[in-house]
C-alpha cells in the first residue's frame, strides 16, 4: 500500500469512527440528567449554555486556587440566569477560615441563587487556614438550608489521602459522609474523579454498598479530548489503574489521529445499569477536558432525548 493509500485509509477510518450512532435506550437513560463542570475562564468561551446543554443540567463550577471569589459568583449568577442549577466547588484547603466560608456562601446565595455545593478537600498540599477536609465543611453549619451537597469519590483511590496505596482512609471517610447524609435534610451524592475503564468502576461501586456507603454515585467521565491532553490530566489527577486504557490507545497509530471519546466506557456502564437497576450509579458527571462545546456535542450526538439542548427542546 502506498503512503497516499495508507493516509486515505486512516482518514476514512477516522470519519467512520466519529459518525454518531443512534442512542440505545440504555445509553439514553444513563445520560439523562447528566452534569458538567466549568471554570470561570472556560465558561466565558460559551456564548449561550442553552444552545449546548439540556434544560436543567447541573453545572459545577470548579474553584481553582487563586480564582477570585468574585469571578466564581459572577459565573454562577450567569448560569443561574440562563436557567441552570449551579453547584460551585468549596475546596476546604483554600478557605482561610469560617468567616471566609460564610462570606462565600452568603455571596453565592444572595447574588446567584445557589442552593447546591460540592464539598471537597481540594488539590493543594498545605491548607490555607482552618479547614483541610470536606467533613469539616459539612460539620461547620455553613451549608444549612442547601438543597443538595455533593462530596468527592475516588474509584481508584487517592494517594494524597492514602499514601500507602490502599483506600483505607478514603473508605472510612466515605462511611462518615454516608452517615452524615442520613442526618441532614440535604440530598447528598458522591461525584467521582474521571475514569476510563468500566469493570474497576463497577467493582468499586458494588464495594461501596458492601461497606455500608449508601451515597448515590455520580460517575466522573472525561469528555472528548486529544489523547495527550487526557494523559496529562490523568497523571496530574492521580488516575492510576485505568490509565492503561489510554496507554494502550496511544500504541495504536489509527487512534492517535482521533480524539478520545468516552463512548465505550459510558456504554458499558449504561448496559450494566440497565441489567442491574439497583446499581449505585445515579448519574454521569462530565469533565470537559477537550472543551465544553465539544463535550456537549458528544452528549447531543450520543444521548438521544437526554442530550437535546434547551434551546432546541
Amino acid at each position: 500500500m502506498t503512503l497516499t493509500e495508507t493516509l486515505m485509509a486512516l482518514f476514512n477510518f477516522r470519519r467512520e469512527a466519529t459518525a454518531p450512532a443512534p442512542a440505545s435506550a440504555a445509553l439514553e437513560a444513563f445520560l439523562k440528567g447528566y452534569s458538567i463542570e466549568v471554570m470561570p475562564r472556560t465558561a466565558e468561551k460559551v456564548d449561550s449554555f442553552r444552545d449546548i446543554l439540556p434544560a436543567g443540567t447541573r453545572v459545577y463550577i470548579a474553584h481553582i486556587d487563586g480564582t477570585p471569589i468574585e469571578d466564581m459568583v459572577a459565573t454562577a449568577k450567569r448560569l443561574n440566569a440562563e436557567g441552570f442549577p449551579v453547584m460551585p466547588h468549596f475546596p476546604a484547603r483554600i478557605i482561610k477560615d469560617k468567616a471566609t466560608l460564610l462570606d462565600w456562601v452568603a455571596r453565592y446565595k444572595g447574588e446567584a441563587g445557589v442552593k447546591q455545593g460540592l464539598l471537597l478537600a481540594g488539590g493543594v498540599a498545605q491548607p490555607a487556614g482552618d479547614f483541610h477536609t470536606s467533613m469539616q465543611l459539612l460539620e461547620s453549619g455553613a451549608f444549612d438550608g442547601f438543597e443538595r451537597l455533593h462530596v468527592a469519590g475516588h474509584p481508584e483511590g487517592n494517594k494524597d489521602i492514602d499514601p500507602d496505596g490502599s483506600d483505607r482512609a478514603v473508605m472510612e471517610a466515605a462511611r462518615w459522609k454516608s452517615a452524615f447524609a442520613e442526618r441532614t435534610d440535604a440530598k447528598m451524592a458522591m461525584a467521582t474523579q474521571f475514569c476510563f475503564e468500566a469493570d474497576p468502576v463497577i467493582a468499586w461501586v458494588d464495594r461501596l454498598k458492601a461497606e455500608g456507603v449508601n451515597l448515590p454515585v455520580h460517575i466522573g467521565v472525561a469528555g472528548p479530548a486529544k489523547l495527550q491532553t487526557l494523559i496529562k490530566f490523568a497523571i496530574a489527577c492521580g488516575v492510576g489503574p485505568s490509565l492503561r486504557v489510554l496507554q494502550k490507545r496511544a500504541m495504536d497509530v489509527t487512534k492517535l489521529l482521533m480524539p478520545y471519546e468516552p463512548t465505550e466506557f459510558v456504554q458499558a456502564l449504561a448496559a450494566h445499569k440497565a441489567a442491574n437497576p439497583g446499581f449505585g450509579i445515579e448519574s454521569v458527571h462530565f469533565f470537559p477536558l477537550g472543551g465544553i462545546k465539544t463535550n456537549a456535542t458528544w452528549a447531543t450526538e450520543n444521548g438521544g432525548a437526554s442530550g437535546v439542548p434547551a434551546s432546541q427542546a
